[in-house]
């Protein structure tokens, strides 16, 4: 099993991608219906990659006590 902050930086990786190709696209062919998708893909993976990095500090603290 992988550990919630590596799965959490994949997923922040993967943000910062899906981010890259978006404005990449905005510079080639202005606003389409592809743009809004990397958007939205890419705050889907910053969501998941900050509530599984948090997971792994609450789970850290929990251990500690």
């Amino acid at each position: 099993m992988r550990s919630p902050l590596f799965s959490g930086m994949i997923y922040i990786l993967l943000g910062v991608v899906f981010t890259f190709f978006a404005v990449q696209q905005v510079k080639l062919n202005e606003w389409s219906f592809m743009v809004y998708l990397l958007i939205i893909l890419a705050t889907f993976d910053f969501g998941a990659g900050f509530r599984l990095i948090s997971l792994h500090f609450r789970l850290k603290n929990q251990q500690k006590k």
